[in-house]
């Protein structure tokens, strides 16, 4: 037998490492062979398999005896231990035999019988939910009472408006919105002071009824799957009133003007006293310059600064309503002389009244953009008997006087000529810087309509002056434009 017939005894891994000294000295086997693993069959005929080719008897492999025996013993006591156990179960399973008629008969018994408690226990809840809905009737509703709130309510508020910890329903940050500082771009949502004033100003004004059941389309689409909290609402509570004390803040510009205008100063004196006294640089010409440019800018700050004294070009403050001329006199072409009735036969304008947004606005009582926060404030303006408190933007000086009926009825101008394009204006603002010089100029660049308009009647000599072919047109300024007594008397 050669070493591979050998090898191909066992079929996994190597079991047989050590052959005994007789067997290797009979020269029946020359070397020390390894032979797979196999399992427990394969052991016992790889034994007796040696047993027959090498005639070695039971000292062939001692691993192979030594798992024998074992096996042989374990099975020896499993018949042992099997004969012990058998006859307490065989007795367990004649007493479990023995007991099912009779558990099977006292089911139907203790069946009846939670029948019967059921039935007792449902008559008695009855009665309990009964007397309580009486006691409840016949007590008076707790009412919601404000105030009361502590640090940790206000913390916890802010946190849940600012969307840095989740509410019950979800995540939402109010803040992404309800912008809680002063903005120089337009939201059409309200701002978190907006709401908290309106909080303030009413006091059956309940948050968790706003948020759980909206009343308009925009509130039911921003606020989809978002419900507060009885804990929640006070905790929010708790913030408008922080919000309230401290108001909306101020919307400050960052001061680049000051900072140049101070820093050349500063720089200017340094080059002066280092000029004089220190004389650090050697350079002369570096003071010299340094003079020169600080001059001729402080100069010119001076000069600019002089000119706009007393003038608002650009002026656009936060009106009480968010009210858009994009959207009435650009999208819905709404004539101005609807809302400003007087500005044909009047000095100003007009500011429209509440009547005049009512109109329309007492059957469109939402915004496709702003919802109704804004629109409300019509009707609360309307029952509260106040007029809406507009902001002006386009206002003169005290000594200087100005007729809107001569320029539009009389002079024939359009709105857009002083007013710039305001159908294109969300928000409103002044559009030219309307100085004294600017209107000396209007009068003396552009033609009157002065042919055929009977407020211009008493110029015989001028309109002789066109029928005689002498001049084509009347500038402003040859009919009193440039009369100081026309403005300022």
């Amino acid at each position: 037998m050669n070493d591979y017939e050998l090898a191909r005894i066992g079929k996994r891994e190597t079991i047989f490492y050590n052959f005994t000294a007789e067997a290797i000295n009979t020269g029946q086997i020359k070397s020390l062979l390894p032979l797979q693993r196999a399992g427990f069959q394969n052991v016992l005929k790889t034994y007796k398999h040696l047993n027959r080719l090498i005639g070695v008897g039971k000292q062939v492999c001692y691993v192979c005896i030594q798992t024998n025996n074992n096996m042989h013993n374990t099975f020896k006591e499993g018949i042992i231990r099997l004969g012990k156990v058998f006859p307490m179960v065989l007795v367990l399973l004649i007493s479990i035999i023995c007991w099912l008629p009779k558990a099977v008969q006292g089911q139907d018994t203790l069946a009846g019988e939670a029948e019967g408690v059921v039935e007792t226990v449902d008559s008695l809840v009855e009665e309990t939910a009964e007397a309580a809905a009486e006691i409840t009737e016949n007590q008076p509703a707790e009412a919601y009472a404000r105030g009361g709130y502590s640090k940790q309510d206000l913390r916890r508020g802010e946190r849940l408006f600012k969307g840095l910890v989740p509410f019950g329903s979800g995540a939402h940050s109010c803040a992404s919105c309800h912008y809680t500082s002063r903005t120089d771009t337009l939201n059409w949502n309200p701002s978190a002071f907006d709401l908290a004033l309106a909080w303030h100003k009413d006091p059956e004004y309940r948050i968790q009824q706003k948020m759980n059941n909206p009343t308009g389309m925009r509130m039911m689409t921003d606020h989809l799957d978002m419900t507060v909290t009885l804990e929640e609402e006070r905790q929010l509570e708790a913030y408008y009133e922080a919000i309230l004390e401290e108001g909306p803040g101020e919307l400050r510009a960052y001061p680049v003007n000051s900072i140049i205008f101070w820093g050349l100063g500063v720089l200017m004196l340094l080059a002066v006293v280092d000029l004089l006294i220190t004389k650090k640089v050697r350079f002369k010409a570096i003071h010299v310059l340094i003079l020169i440019v600080g001059l001729v800018v402080h100069m010119q700050y001076a000069v600019a600064e002089s000119r706009n004294l007393g003038r608002t070009q650009g002026y656009a403050p936060d009106q009480p309503i968010k009210f858009s001329h994009l959207v009435h006199a650009g999208e819905n072409a709404i004539d101005c002389n609807y809302c400003h009735t007087v500005n044909q036969f009047s000095p100003s304008s007009g500011i429209p009244s509440n009547n005049t947004c009512l109109n329309c606005h007492g059957v469109i009582r939402e915004g496709t953009r702003s919802g109704r926060f804004e629109i409300n404030k019509i009707h609360q303006a309307e029952e509260s008997g106040k007029p809406i408190e507009w902001l002006r933007i386009h206002d003169l000086p005290d000594h200087t006087f100005y007729s809107h009926a001569q320029h539009v009825n009389a002079g024939g101008l359009e709105c857009l000529e002083c007013h710039g394009t305001v159908e294109e204006m969300h928000v409103l603002y002044q559009h030219a810087d309307l100085s004294m010089g600017w209107c000396l100029t209007c009068h003396r660049d552009n033609d009157a309509d002065f042919v055929g308009n009977p407020y211009f009647g008493i110029y015989k000599q001028l309109h002789q002056d066109i029928k005689d072919g002498k001049i084509d047109a009347v500038k402003a300024a040859q009919i009193g434009g440039e009369d100081c007594m026309k403005c300022h008397y």
